[in-house]
């Protein structure tokens, strides 16, 4: 599983004109799922998402988690990330999870990101998504497990 997460000062997705998952401060996490991904995938990654330090504390040092900061996280699908670009000019998606696996890893990730915290909002697995953001810093890191 690759998380792509950036800090964010508000980051929203619409699909269809309507605006399905917004957040002010807190963290924008594009979700690439691959296919030897489980539970203990799962699990570590709500881990690492809820209590990676990527907010400033009181002397300007990365130090502080979104928790810690009340910051909002905004969880969405992005199947091109476990895309194989080593060669050629084209992505392959050969090395991408299955519609079906993408969608029951998403899925459970969410679930278990509630269940351990209440300021998250989500983009929807499948559509046409438009995502807007404003990246703060800008800060940006790809977390994999």
């Amino acid at each position: 599983m690759k998380a792509l997460i950036q800090r964010v000062t508000q980051a929203q997705v619409t699909v269809d004109t309507v605006v399905i998952g917004a957040i002010d401060q807190g963290l924008l996490v594009l979700v690439g799922v691959d296919p030897g991904d489980a539970a203990p995938n799962i699990e570590k990654m709500a881990h690492r998402l809820l209590n990676y330090r990527v907010f400033a504390d009181a002397d300007g040092r990365m130090n502080l988690n979104v928790r810690q900061v009340g910051g909002g996280v905004l969880l969405v699908p992005q199947f091109t990330l476990s895309a194989d670009t080593r060669k050629g000019l084209r992505p392959s998606f050969t090395s991408a999870a299955s519609p079906e696996q993408g969608l029951s890893i998403f899925t459970a990730l969410v679930d278990t990101m509630k269940q351990q915290y209440e300021g998250v909002e989500t983009g929807q697995f499948g559509a046409d998504m438009q995502v807007s953001l404003t990246n703060d810093g800008p800060v940006t890191f790809l977390l994999e497990n």
